[in-house]
């Protein structure tokens, strides 16, 4: 079994076995003509079933022609330019050139003596990072798995950074006081956050949102005096850079004013937006991030990254503290005396992958500029999306985008029934699925269903957009014939 150990004796049979893979998925890349086969979770689960994991197959083909039936086959290929709908991009090859490094070096980034150059790549892409925010030289932050890591990480310092009232902190009545501020369009992982760090079930305070689905600034005001005047703490307010329905962008600076009024701790949600750090074209649209207290970046959106890149960046490197233990056997407390960079002393995580790679090869390989230049042309086509959809008679477009996503409703002609409408719109979406032609998402707006476009790859087109509606229409009015249909029978 040590022959499958890689070292310096399998070195050989490292490069044969893992060509062999690339070269599978090579090939399924280059002749998948649908981003998904439309296979059912009934029709996938007996293959996968019946597979005894005690009784393995000891050949490395035959592996490979298992993980074709099981997966490759049906997987699902965001590379694909008819995959619309979540936040997953087509990822940059040399991206992918880091993700085999890294995973054959298999550093840990959590201490200098388990990653050594790696520990000071990380640090490099975090500095690299706070200069595009805007971020003075007391800046700081660390890679993470997600944006709701990220987010998660963010609420924890702000909690800990909250100013005590008079006669200071009483305890667990006192953290109940404690609130946080985002619009109601804002991601989920901020109320996740807010449960798993403690506090009470009304800690998050919905701020409600404009026609464009940015963050009303004046109720937000109104709620942070209304908090204060009634003896509660504003922890933190989070502005969103790219909202996960809509990829709308709050007001930035007013809401940088407003915390600096209250003194509270603001935090931007730039999951989504933070491709705008490199954009040739739109990076006026995140002015006033700087003057934020901590910011996510999930550089696996829109810096077309594998999964997963992340990282929660400060304005302060002290507030990180607060995510600060030591351990005897991993990060004694001398080596800070020491100057010896150990990255758990910034993280939630210990053991961690070296997803900072990645990044490091693209910009290496392409510069901050070409990254930038595909995150605009995202956006440009959600642009001419919208002028189809808004002059499109069969849809409902909700808003103008500020970055890719579109958010749309099919509204049949003969009928205006409104739950016979959502229902129509449900049926397009799973049946557009179930066939394999494209993939889209969903939403809610105002309790009705409608239905969505997340635009991240370049190679998309307009006529891929304007095909996609077609066959969704076909799809809705196939569900409103055979309903109409049924109701005469």
């Amino acid at each position: 079994m040590r022959s499958h150990l890689l070292n310096d004796t399998t070195a050989e049979r490292y490069r044969r076995t893992v060509t062999e893979g690339v070269e599978r998925v090579a090939a399924k890349l280059a002749t998948t003509d649908r981003p998904f086969t439309g296979v059912t979770v009934d029709a996938l689960s007996p293959g996968i079933e019946k597979i005894d994991l005690d009784k393995p197959l000891h050949d490395t083909a035959a592996v490979l022609d298992e993980l074709e039936e099981v997966y490759l086959r049906d997987a699902i290929y965001f590379h694909h330019p008819r995959y619309l709908a979540h936040l997953n991009c087509p990822v940059v090859i040399p991206a992918v050139l880091g993700e085999a490094v890294l995973s054959a070096v298999n550093s840990s980034l959590d201490t200098w003596d388990q990653s050594a150059g790696g520990t000071l790549i990380e640090r490099k892409l975090i500095d690299w990072t706070n200069e595009r925010i805007g971020f003075g030289p007391s800046a700081d932050g660390v890679f993470t798995s997600g944006g709701s890591q990220s987010n998660l990480q963010a609420l924890l310092l702000a909690r800990e950074e909250a100013k005590p009232g008079p006669g200071g902190w009483g305890g667990p009545a006192d953290t109940a006081k404690l609130r946080i501020f985002a619009s109601e369009v804002s991601h989920f992982s901020v109320k996740k956050s807010a449960k798993l760090l403690g506090l009470g079930q009304d800690a998050v305070v919905s701020i409600p949102v404009d026609a464009d689905k940015r963050m009303q600034t004046m109720a937000l005001a109104r709620e942070l005096e209304r908090c204060k005047s009634d003896g509660l703490v504003p922890m933190a307010v989070v502005a969103t850079s790219g909202t996960t329905d809509f990829g709308s962008i709050d007001p930035l600076p007013e809401i940088a004013e407003l915390c600096a009024q209250y003194d509270t701790w603001m935090h931007v949600d730039a999951a989504y937006g933070c491709g705008l750090l490199v954009s040739l074209k739109r990076r006026a649209l995140l002015d006033g991030i700087e003057r934020a207290d901590s910011v996510t970046v999930d550089y696996h959106k829109s810096f077309f990254q594998p999964v997963s890149s992340s990282a929660v960046l400060v304005r302060d490197a002290s507030t990180l503290r607060h995510a600060t233990y030591h351990a005897e056997y991993l990060n004694p407390r001398r080596m800070v005396t020491e100057r010896i960079p150990n990255q758990v002393d910034k993280s939630l995580q210990t053991t961690r992958r070296f997803d900072a790679l990645k990044l490091w090869m693209t910009l290496r390989t392409m510069g901050a500029d070409g990254i930038g230049q595909l995150f605009d042309e995202v956006c440009d086509l959600a642009e001419e999306g919208w002028k189809l959809l808004a002059a499109d008679p069969r849809y409902d477009v909700v808003v103008e985008p500020q970055l890719s996503t579109l958010v749309y409703r099919y509204i049949p002609e003969a009928v205006t029934d409104p739950a016979e409408i959502d229902r129509a719109n449900l049926y397009a979406r799973k049946a557009l699925f179930a066939s394999g032609d494209a993939v889209v998402a969903g939403t809610k707006v105002g309790g009705r269903h409608y239905l969505k476009f997340t635009l991240l790859n370049p190679e998309t087109t307009a006529d891929d957009i304007a095909a996609v509606l077609d066959l969704i229409a076909g799809h809705a009015e196939q569900y409103l014939g055979e309903s109409l249909d049924r109701v005469a029978s």
